[in-house]
């Protein structure tokens, strides 16, 4: 697929075949098998295998750029949303031989080939292995230590005490802190349980340096707002009522689900960019569905485009402690 700065969104422009359980297409000039079209895999719509593929098939040019030189954790549901899951990183030996890897070298010494997605026939191939949503890293492949976005995932307290409306008020309040700081930051709905905020940066500094800030920043806002924050990371020690404005999924090697992303949830909902005014507004995670986002989609645009400009980034390293070989230079009259 083609890189498209102004990509359209057009609902059932490649059809997904589901008079069939099995059937092998052709994206991109490429063979892809399908298998399972009738499963259902999310019983509460009813919504089937072949449904959730024709959903990626169809915000394949909003999604697609996004993935693209990333490698790719699997999260699969071979038994759908309410079934068993379980993560793979490691291409499987049975992929087909058009579809590239990211090969990562981990702190053990072993390294693994994630799969990427750079096309509409990698992205169906991953989808048909039962995974709902898509898991990114956020650094590009040519260098998997310096990440080109930051983010905030708020994640309301799991004992069921935390509203979210108050997701959507501790998103006010780091959006707030940001713009403070100079920096801009894109919302969307973890299409979960609450709110990811993310910052496209330079690349440039180190992955540690990203979640050294990202750590600062989200103690700063558990400072400011006590009453709604907490940047405690032991389960067992966070306040009820609060949302954990998460820093940690900034460090090497994490990934959240991604945008226009389908999570294992019973309504079928789409992690789903918003703007400041719609949090503001009072944004629901079930408002954006895998029955009626693409509708909005088509309608909106693409309001994540900032993600994957080149230009327009923010220089975190500004506000980065300065390095000692940088210091040991500038004092030495090297710059």
């Amino acid at each position: 697929m083609a890189r498209s700065t102004t990509p359209k969104i057009e609902p059932g422009s490649f059809s997904i075949p589901r008079d069939r359980e099995a059937v092998v297409v052709h994206p991109d000039g490429r063979d892809v098998a399908l298998t399972n079209l009738n499963k259902v895999f999310f019983p509460a719509t009813g919504a089937t295998k072949g449904d959730l593929l024709q959903y990626y098939a169809d915000v394949a040019p909003f999604l697609v750029p996004y993935m693209q030189d990333r490698a790719q954790v699997m999260k699969r549901y071979p038994n759908g949303a309410s079934g068993e899951f379980f993560y793979m990183k490691r291409t499987p030996s049975n992929a087909p031989p058009w579809l590239r890897t990211c090969s990562i070298e981990h702190g053990s010494g072993s390294v693994i080939a994630f799969p990427m997605i750079d096309d509409l026939a990698g992205l169906l191939w991953v989808i048909n292995l039962g995974c709902i949503d898509l898991n990114d890293w956020y650094s590009r492949c040519d260098d998997t230590d310096r990440p080109d976005y930051l983010h905030f995932d708020l994640d309301p307290v799991k004992d069921g005490s935390t509203t979210f409306a108050t997701v959507r008020t501790v998103a006010l309040h780091v959006h707030e802190g940001l713009q403070a700081l100079g920096i801009p930051a894109y919302p969307k709905t973890s299409g979960s349980a609450g709110i990811h905020v993310y910052v496209p940066i330079e690349r440039g500094p180190m992955q540690k340096d990203v979640w050294t800030f990202a750590k600062a920043f989200a103690q700063t806002m558990e400072r400011l707002h006590p009453e709604v924050i907490t940047a405690e990371y032991r389960i067992a020690k966070r306040p009820s009522g609060r949302v954990l404005v998460d820093y940690n999924q900034n460090a090497w090697g994490k990934t959240l689900a991604s945008v226009y992303s389908v999570r294992a949830r019973p309504r079928a909902t789409v992690s789903t960019p918003v703007t400041w005014d719609e949090v503001a507004a009072g944004i629901e995670i079930e408002d954006f569905r895998l029955d009626n986002v693409r509708e909005r989609f088509a309608r909106v645009g693409d309001l994540w485009a900032p993600m994957k400009s080149r230009t327009g980034r923010f220089g975190l390293e500004r506000l980065l402690p300065e390095q000692p070989a940088k210091r040991a230079r500038r004092k030495a009259g090297g710059g």
